[in-house]
């Protein structure tokens, strides 16, 4: 298994594991159809037959030898109303997954009010937010009458492929670096060794430039502030509740970013940082040297060199993560939602994402004893986990069923204990939190406080169309 999936397994606590949780609601979506879904297509990965084992000290993917379909996927006939649906998907949330299986599950309930519902919960080492969302991109087609072209995707042992690549890039580097510096060494007789010598020099240059930017990179990641103490930094009780928006149009958001010039990113961190404001407990003089942050995944696929990069459909984990401060003493809503502007500007130039990649893949590697509080200098460093997850923008369907809403909710990892989502999908938006009792028992009014900050975004934006 590739360290950086293995590391979710590492990481993992037992009032804390790391799951990812997918909602979709589909009319007309009946148990017939869904088993022959997942029979045909699903399973056409065959990383989803295998589940993960411990041998010695690494973890390896193993095929289930009595695997069968029916142990991952529960029907469920009630009717639920959109107040139980939301406590039904809570108590799924806390419901293990079996550790002798493949560690994946759905549930669907095809009599749900308002249209049938398809849960899925999947544990972090099988694959990232964007992984799955391309899984769901290539099995989901924009007609009813439209077949998946491509899917599937065989499971091979990657870390041989993995070395390879990392060797052949390295010897075509030093290769580079060796033409480069014969053709600098040709030109007039004698001009050779002080030309070679020259460029040698700059290489060195260059060289102990990168590595000191690296170590400088490290030092500010592993200098970072932890977080203050606060309510959010309570002693995990395992028992966790989420809810979820109704969908909002997508043009609010865009209509605000493009007003303020920020991204919708930063709209979603801002509407975040004041709804803890006043969760904290902390007074009005403590909020003004609060340091507060919150892990934001950020996809790495394109930073990797070529060789490294996974083929289109390969699950897996290419994600770092940034730890952007939030401006909880910030006293005004565009005086938030503009300081963070500047924090993820400043992160995005940084090798943060890079770096928190290879700390975290490295997890799985470190004695177990020592395991623990190494992966606590990441999670003292931030209180909340927020995701931001761009779906399709035209409508797509479900083993012929058009799918009407998407949500996810993220995982927590260490000692965090609220996780906030957003998702775009077909011109609508929809917020999602999940957190664990003993840091937010009230994780509904939470939302309505996200969605109330960005009502006064909103009132900016259209005061400013107006001008």
């Amino acid at each position: 298994m590739q360290p950086a999936d293995s590391a979710w397994l590492a990481l993992e606590r037992p009032e804390n594991p790391m799951t990812i949780t997918v909602m979709m609601r589909a009319d007309g979506l009946t148990a017939p159809r869904m088993r022959e879904f997942l029979r045909v297509y699903w399973m056409a990965w065959e990383r989803f037959r295998y589940r993960p084992v411990r041998r010695t000290s690494a973890w390896y993917w193993e095929a289930d030898p009595v695997f069968d379909l029916k142990h991952h996927l529960d029907v469920v006939l009630d009717r639920f109303t959109p107040e139980q649906l939301q406590d039904w998907v809570s108590a799924r949330l806390n419901q293990p997954l079996t550790l002798y299986r493949p560690r994946w599950k759905f549930w669907l309930a095809p009599r749900a009010e308002g249209g049938a519902v398809l849960l899925l919960r999947m544990h972090h080492c099988y694959a990232d937010g964007l992984s799955l969302l391309g899984l769901f991109s290539s099995l989901c087609p924009a007609s009813p009458q439209q077949h998946p072209a491509i899917y599937g995707a065989p499971e091979v042992p990657e870390l041989g492929r993995w070395a390879e690549a990392a060797r052949v890039w390295l010897d075509r580097l030093v290769a580079g670096e060796q033409a480069s510096m014969s053709v600098a060494g040709t030109g007039e007789p004698g001009a050779g060794q002080g030309s070679q010598y020259h460029h040698a020099v700059r290489l060195l240059e260059k060289t102990a430039q990168q590595g000191l930017k690296l170590v400088n990179e490290v030092s500010e990641f592993l200098a970072e502030a932890e977080d203050t103490p606060s309510d959010l930094k309570q002693e995990l009780l395992g028992r966790r509740c989420c809810r979820w928006s109704s969908p909002l149009p997508l043009e609010r958001f865009r209509s605000v970013a493009k007003a303020t010039n920020v991204t919708i990113n930063d709209v979603l961190l801002s509407c975040v940082a004041a709804a803890v404001r006043t969760r904290l407990g902390l007074t009005e003089a403590e909020l003004d040297d609060a340091t507060l942050h919150a892990a934001v995944p950020v996809d790495i696929r394109t930073r990797l060199p070529e060789e490294l990069q996974p083929e289109p459909g390969m699950l897996g984990n290419y994600f770092g993560t940034v730890f952007v401060p939030l401006p909880v003493d910030g006293e005004s809503a565009l005086e938030r939602l503009f300081r963070i502007k500047h924090e993820t500007r400043r992160l995005k130039k940084s090798w943060q994402p890079g770096i928190a990649w290879g700390l975290a893949a490295s997890a799985s590697l470190i004695p177990e004893p020592w395991r623990g509080p190494v992966a606590e200098v990441f999670y003292r460093k931030a209180s909340a986990v927020v995701s931001n997850v761009p779906g399709t923008p035209e409508p797509r369907y479900i083993a012929g069923c058009r799918i009407t809403e998407q949500m996810f909710w993220v995982p927590q990892a260490g000692s965090i204990g609220l996780g906030v989502s957003i998702i775009s999908y077909a011109g609508q938006v929809q917020f999602g939190v999940v957190a664990d009792e003993a840091v937010l028992s009230d994780p509904e009014a939470f939302l309505e406080d996200c969605l109330s900050e960005l009502d006064e975004y909103a009132a900016f934006a259209g005061d400013r169309g107006a001008r």
